[in-house]
């Protein structure tokens, strides 16, 4: 490291801090995995699992910092500010990722890839559709027929505006031309309870919200938006079977970091992920939640994200035309 440093000073240059740091062990102090939402959602619930999973494998404290707002952008933004020492990380999500940096409506300054380097996806999850108990309608193709007779009094909860259960209802929307008013709230938690409390008449909740209040009663689920019915919920169609051949709406949570993170911090934190996924204690705590554990390495996820950039990007921007 000396001749190194040396060598440069030599020819007049200097070496990133970051660079050095790299050489050193890490982690060397607590790391810092930054939520973009309120705790008690799907993405607080998959932090925290990763969270304790990663502290016995580096022998370190992990600290979960929850930094909610504007859809998962607040903390996103965040974390893409942030010095990348390999001590601040982002559970990211797909719609602060993949899809709010594109809508002119929302106000993005970070570049998702040039901003943010992709270490692994953690997990995947579906979403369900629920509707308050007292609004008359029992299946998909009722609720669609409701709304289109009720243009604009219907109304739904999502985590954020910019998340994808903002984007998804704006998708469902366009597609069957139906009319609905958006009230964003702070995470998926307190969007699910305001439908349960009547305030609000509909979500397309992530399972992990939905699952336990669908199956408590306590709202009524629809269908569900994978491409295959879900293995939690079977007896609800897709929303590709109700109403919608071919709409397929999963989000998912990985972990990213400041783009100038180095190389072998970023190949290290991977290597747990991957292991992680096969945990049979993390993979049964997804699945009590409706979710599945995934693996990929960063240069798959950010594949992963350049595709979704390709599908999500023109819709989006179609639809800020319109507004």
């Amino acid at each position: 490291m000396k001749h190194l440093a040396g060598l440069a000073l030599s020819l007049g240059i200097a070496l990133a801090p970051s660079m050095l740091r790299a050489q050193d062990a890490w982690p060397a102090r607590p790391i810092t995995f930054v939520v973009p939402y309120g705790a008690g959602g799907y993405t607080d619930l998959v932090a925290r699992v990763t969270v304790r999973y990663v502290e016995k494998a580096l022998g370190k404290p992990v600290i979960v910092d929850n930094r909610a707002g504007a859809g998962g952008i607040v903390g996103t933004q965040l974390v893409a500010n942030a010095a990348g020492d390999g001590y601040t990380f982002c559970v990211c999500s797909i719609g602060a990722i993949s899809i709010a940096p594109f809508d002119p409506n929302q106000k993005v300054a970070y570049d998702p890839l040039r901003d943010l380097a992709p270490v692994g996806i953690i997990s995947s999850i579906a979403q369900v559709v629920i509707v308050k108990k007292d609004l008359p309608v029992k299946t998909l193709a009722e609720f669609v027929s409701y709304a289109k007779a009720n243009p604009g009094k219907l109304n739904y909860g999502s985590s954020g505006a910019g998340g994808l259960t903002h984007y998804s209802v704006e998708l469902f929307q366009a597609r069957t031309g139906i009319k609905v008013v958006h009230i964003p709230f702070k995470s998926g938690a307190p969007s699910t309870a305001a439908v349960v409390a009547g305030e609000v008449d509909f979500a397309f909740a992530n399972m992990t919200e939905g699952l336990p209040q669908v199956q408590a009663g306590s709202v009524r689920g629809l269908a569900v938006t994978s491409l295959k019915r879900s293995p939690y919920l079977p007896d609800l169609p897709t929303v590709g079977e109700a109403v919608l051949p071919g709409f397929v709406v999963e989000t998912w949570n990985g972990i990213m970091a400041p783009s100038k993170t180095p190389e072998p911090i970023i190949r290290k934190l991977s290597e747990i992920l991957l292991k992680m996924a096969d945990d049979p204690e993390v993979k049964e705590i997804m699945r009590r939640a409706g979710a599945d554990t995934v693996k990929t390495t960063p240069e798959q996820y950010r594949a992963q994200i350049d595709q979704e950039i390709a599908q999500w990007k023109p819709f989006i921007q179609e639809i800020a035309e319109k507004k």
